[in-house]
């Protein structure tokens, strides 16, 4: 607010080159009474200088208002001086235009000094006002035209303002619209000579206007008839400002220069074009534009061509070949804007024809496409036979291509005609390099909706071999950036990563990502998908904060761009809860699972792989809170689902498996869950592999139950296979290489061995020390209170399970059914830590 006042004050002050002083104190006479000068009580002094001073001051009679009152200082007036005084109250007061600031009065005070009061304006100087609000450059020339209105009422009243310059156009606001206001019309008959740099007055014949402002023949002393026109060269320069920011002139270099020399270039020197001004400027060019809501680029684009010529008229050395009156130049911009022919432009007929075009935007389509229809018919139906004979060829090659997808060579071996899914696409994908080898973008398309079927029958080592396919093919008709081979490359990450490998797919979706968000920006469905499989990688490789961020970002944008119902934001959903599970946020992890299950199930049916994939993913985490028998029922429900639409080798059959036995050995049904745990095992090893990190999960669940039954022996044997497995698949320090070795640790400890424990849990806790957060801390200490128990060392148990709620194991549920703690329970120290860790997740839930 202060800016701005400051700016107008000066603005007022610079009228008659006074220097600024907008908050100097309240004037007071020697007595301390506020100074009057007629009828008008000088309140705030706003700028002094060497030939006056402008006041802020109170009009007391006839009416109540507030005026700038510019004063003449003492001994700088005589009776011919207060003449041209009343005379010019007298011009001035026949003037009434909305874009002049009136002057209401005229005289002297008691001693004879002159004074005039004037409308006090309160706005900005135009060029202020319009980099402030960022004015495009056709809001600019409205206002302009508004100026030059104004201007050309003077005129006709013959009165020429000489000095015109942003300053003395100052800009309000009337109902929310700019509204211009000249000030300081004629005062410059009133005044003389100042130093360069200010306003330059004199009397007839000598220097009269403001050096950057002034017109040629303002400068020349030979010049006594100066006429309208040169207020019509101020308005070109303060055109020329409001285009480019930049006067025609350099006037910083004009304060070493002499005088004549300065008054020299403004009568011999021309200015550069405006768009020249822009584009050679680059320094600040981006600034200038962006004051007007655009690019250096579209800016010079812009000034190019018209609003040069328009600018460059107004600005002529030669008055007689400058615009005649203010009005001529107001025209010209108005011909602009309505796309009219300009008249400073030289006219040529190709010229007036676009103008025609741009005015006549319809009639002149209708008339060229009628004309042009012929011409072009006969041209496009040339092009439209290539285009048919290509897509004929096409279609012939994928009808081909199809027909032999669903032709069984051998019907001996084709079990009574019935044909898998599995087996078209085997035979596809053998067909494809010949079939389509005279269509690599077809072939490409083809490979990559392929790979994602195969993904999708859980067949992962076809599907990767497939998308590597896809991608390659993409790679060698140049067609990288394309969402479809985004799309292919993104799921090849995928598949990776249910491959186990997802350091792999981490480095690929790296890269990807990147390149996704260059080409098709950052909130694509394409390039969010890309995101979402760049966390499920990092989240397989055990790092929850890191994916927690990635992923959070990803969910919120899909909620945004493609909506709540989307699949990809579906998937999301589920990876998000994923990850709050992991990280122990169990009911957050809940709720979205049954967000994702319920909108999935009513969007895309009960039967559809998302929704069972929800839906496995929430009964696992219900049995991490300890709602198991609901997990159990969901379990059994979902597993015989999910035999019948998937097959029983489908990998997330097997995640049903997995998940029904870890509840049903909770539930203390050993023998079921047992069988479960060696079925998945044996069904993972053959389907997936016997590294596949499935697989290796599974054996440790089967070794988890050995344990709580008592067969350590078994239970160690597999819990070494898991750990050396774990360290080789997963890595030394994953989340899932430390819990085995926990493990391995309480099973040594249950079978007495507990200087082995021991080396074991103190290796697992200074690994899980150095990770970031407390979860793995606290799980290390959480399995060492199993393992001390299992050796019977009770207090040690104590001590290290209330290391374990401090670092934020608050699985309270787990606690009292664990067999590793059975011994404990009815203890009131055990009792009391269960306690306390309840009391503890129930604070953070509320938290949350």
């Amino acid at each position: 607010m202060r800016a701005e006042v400051e700016s107008l004050l000066a603005a007022h002050a610079d009228a008659d080159g006074l220097s600024a002083s907008p908050w100097a104190a309240t004037v007071a006479d020697a007595a301390g009474e506020s100074k009057t000068i007629g009828p008008y009580r000088l309140i705030h002094r706003l700028g002094v200088g060497g030939m006056g001073q402008v006041w802020l001051a109170e009009q007391s009679t006839p009416v109540r208002r507030r005026v700038a009152l510019k004063l003449i200082r003492a001994g700088m007036y005589d009776s011919a001086l207060v003449h041209r005084f009343q005379s010019e109250r007298q011009s001035l007061a026949i003037m009434e235009h909305p874009a002049i600031a009136k002057v209401f009065d005229a005289g002297a005070t008691a001693e004879g000094q002159p004074y005039f009061a004037m409308e006090y304006v309160d706005g900005l100087p135009i060029t202020d006002y319009c980099d402030r609000k960022k004015l495009r450059i056709a809001e600019r020339l409205k206002l302009f035209i508004q100026v030059c209105e104004g201007v050309q009422h003077a005129h006709q009243k013959a009165i020429i303002h000489r000095d015109l310059k942003p300053s003395n156009i100052l800009v309000t606001e009337v109902d929310g619209n700019p509204q211009p206001r000249i000030i300081d019309f004629g005062l410059a008959k009133a005044s003389v000579p100042h130093a360069l740099g200010e306003t330059l007055y004199t009397h007839v014949g000598a220097f009269l206007g403001t050096p950057g402002y002034m017109s040629p023949e303002q400068t020349d002393p030979s010049v006594h008839d100066v006429d309208t026109r040169t207020d019509v060269y101020s308005l070109g320069v303060v055109l020329y400002e409001l285009l480019t920011g930049f006067l025609p002139f350099d006037t910083t270099q004009w304060k070493n220069q002499r005088l004549d020399e300065v008054l020299r270039q403004l009568r011999e020197t021309d200015p550069q074009r405006p768009s020249t001004k822009v584009s050679t400027n680059r320094d600040t060019s981006t600034t200038r534009a962006e004051a007007r809501s655009t690019e250096p680029r579209q800016l010079v684009s812009v000034l190019r061509g018209d609003l040069d010529w328009i600018t460059l008229k107004a600005l002529e050395k030669d008055r007689d070949r400058r615009y005649g009156t203010p009005l001529a130049l107001s025209a010209d911009v108005g011909n602009y804007l309505e796309n009219r022919p300009v008249d400073a432009r030289p006219a040529s007929a190709i010229y007036r024809v676009r103008k025609y075009a741009r005015r006549h935007l319809v009639a002149v389509a209708v008339t060229s496409g009628a004309a042009a229809l012929l011409v072009a018919f006969a041209v496009m139906q040339s092009v439209e036979l290539r285009r048919i004979t290509r897509e004929r060829d096409r279609a012939d090659r994928v009808t081909q291509f199809m027909t032999n997808m669903f032709r069984v060579s051998d019907p001996s071996e084709a079990r009574g005609n019935s044909i898998t899914a599995r087996e078209i696409l085997d035979k596809s994908a053998k067909e494809i390099d010949t079939g389509l080898a005279n269509d690599p973008e077809l072939q490409a398309q083809l490979l990559g909706t392929m790979g994602q079927v195969y993904s999708n029958l859980g067949l992962y080592s076809k599907a990767r071999q497939t998308l590597e396919g896809a991608v390659d093919a993409a790679r060698r008709i140049g067609n990288t950036n394309d969402a479809a081979a985004f799309d292919s490359t993104n799921q090849l990450s995928y598949v990776m990563t249910q491959l186990g490998k997802p350091a792999d797919a981490e480095k690929l979706m790296r890269a990807t990502t990147a390149s996704e968000e260059r080409a098709l920006g950052a909130n694509h469905p394409t390039t969010l998908t890309g995101k979402h499989f760049f966390a499920f990688a990092v989240l397989s490789e055990g790092r929850y904060d890191e994916a927690d961020k990635i992923e959070r970002g990803v969910l919120a944008a899909m909620r945004r761009s493609i909506g709540p119902e989307h699949t990809e934001t579906l998937l999301a959903m589920n990876l998000m809860a994923n990850i709050d599970k992991q990280l122990g946020n169990f009911p957050e992890a809940e709720s979205l699972y049954r967000e994702a299950m319920t909108t999935a199930r009513r969007v895309l049916g009960p039967e559809n792989q998302i929704t069972l994939v929800a839906a496995s993913n929430l009964a696992s985490v219900l049995r991490d809170e300890g709602k198991r028998i609901e997990a159990e029922q969901m379990l059994r429900e979902l597993l015989e689902i999910k035999r019948r639409v998937l097959g029983p080798e489908h990998p997330q059959v097997f995640t049903v498996m997995s998940n029904l036995g870890e509840v049903l050995a909770d539930l203390g049904k050993n023998e079921e869950a047992e069988k479960l745990f060696r079925e998945t095992a044996e069904l993972e090893t053959r389907v997936l592999g016997p590294e596949h990190r499935r697989t290796i999960a599974s054996v440790r669940s089967l070794a988890f139950l050995l344990h709580n039954e008592g067969r350590n022996a078994e239970a160690e044997k597999l819990q070494r296979q898991v750990l050396q497995s774990g360290r080789r698949v997963f890595g030394p320090e994953h989340p899932f290489t430390l819990a085995t070795i926990g493990a391995l640790a309480i099973v040594l400890a249950s079978e007495g061995r507990l200087d082995e424990a021991n080396k074991l849990q103190s290796e697992r806790l200074e690994i899980a020390g150095r990770k970031p957060g407390r979860q793995e801390l606290a799980n290390a200490w959480y399995d060492y209170a199993c393992g001390a128990n299992q050796a019977a060392h009770r207090e040690e148990a104590l001590d290290h399970l209330r290391q374990a709620i401090d670092h934020g194991y608050w699985d309270f549920e787990q606690m009292r059914v664990d067999s590793d703690l059975k011994s404990l329970r009815g203890d009131p120290r055990f009792e009391a830590l269960i306690a306390e860790a309840q009391k503890r997740a129930a604070a953070a839930s509320n938290t949350k």
